[in-house]
């Protein structure tokens, strides 16, 4: 009873807590896959909630696994330059003029950005990438004559937005440091699916859907995220954005019996997996800490727009 935790309600106040299945993969995900209604699907789905930690679930009617990958907290602003939550003056859109390497954006919320969050930081990388401003490695190429392009306190930057178009008075930047960390949150995730279906003895191309779950997932753009490696390389229609799962299925527990019921078969349905003692997961990561892949064929996507690029303008 609620009474009894201390919790601020009526004291009579039932509390309930839905079934996690292991350490890293919390009620939360119960609720997320309540939501989602993975558990009901009969085709290969995935289901990926992008925090913190990168919580995956593979699987359909018959049968549910599930892992967790370290993304670290990156994509929520955290340990990036500029970073910030996806909230009012954030940047969470942009595209680079492939000439003059112009940036244009779109902010959450307010005219004048104040940070950049993941949605941002996705872009940012992506577009770098195709105009040949990063290399395959997210290394700035400080050989090309940009004033956007410039040596920091941090090291190597790229300026995003100039201090006059600001909110906070200073250039908004993207450092070579910060991209290493998108760089290894993306490739955590990446690895994370790559394994899990492998684990299974599937592959991409079995994969009817793909869930994401969180807010992050109200910003991102498919075929930019595709670009970097962080999501495979799947036709567009098959992502479905889903929102905050976590309440979404918290309400359904809240408000019906069967449904509570209902997330307590999926907790026991679901089989986690420990990706940290695979020796395999190791390899997927160092793979895919290049963009968008070590193995570019399996991003044919990608490999066509820079094939496009390339021949559309000379080699810097």
């Amino acid at each position: 009873m609620a009474g009894e935790l201390g919790i601020e309600v009526n004291p009579s106040a039932v509390i309930y807590a839905i079934q996690g299945v292991a350490s890293y993969v919390g009620g939360d995900i119960t609720a997320g896959v309540l939501a989602s209604g993975i558990n009901k699907e009969e085709g290969l789905t995935l289901f990926i909630d992008v925090g913190t930690n990168g919580e995956i679930v593979l699987g359909n009617s018959e049968w549910l696994m599930t892992a967790a990958c370290s993304a670290g907290p990156c994509f929520e602003g955290s340990g990036i330059k500029h970073g910030m939550r996806a909230t009012d003056g954030a940047i969470e859109e942009i595209s680079i003029d492939r000439e003059n390497y112009n940036v244009h954006l779109n902010v959450i919320g307010v005219n004048k950005p104040i940070g950049i969050c993941g949605s941002g930081m996705i872009d940012a990388i992506a577009e770098m990438f195709l105009s040949g401003i990063i290399d395959q490695r997210g290394k700035i190429r400080d050989e090309i004559e940009s004033p956007r392009i410039r040596s920091g306190e941090d090291g190597p930057e790229f300026v995003i937005a100039w201090k006059e178009e600001t909110g906070i008075n200073k250039d908004i930047v993207l450092t070579e440091a910060d991209i290493d960390n998108i760089l290894r949150a993306k490739a955590a995730i990446y690895a994370g699916f790559s394994l899990l279906l492998k684990e299974m003895g599937f592959g991409f191309n079995d994969v009817g859907k793909v869930y994401i779950a969180g807010g992050f997932g109200n910003y991102l753009d498919v075929e930019k995220a595709i670009t970097i490696g962080l999501l495979p390389d799947m036709p567009p229609e098959r992502f479905i954005f889903l929102g905050n799962t976590s309440i979404i299925g918290a309400y359904l527990c809240l408000l019906s019996k069967n449904m509570r019921k209902e997330a307590e078969g999926i907790a026991r349905k679901m089989t986690y997996i420990e990706l940290s003692v695979s020796r395999s997961f190791m390899d997927e990561y160092l793979s895919a800490l290049f963009l968008p892949h070590t193995d570019i064929t399996a991003f044919p996507t990608v490999q066509r727009m820079l094939n496009s690029y390339t021949n559309a303008k000379p080699t810097l």
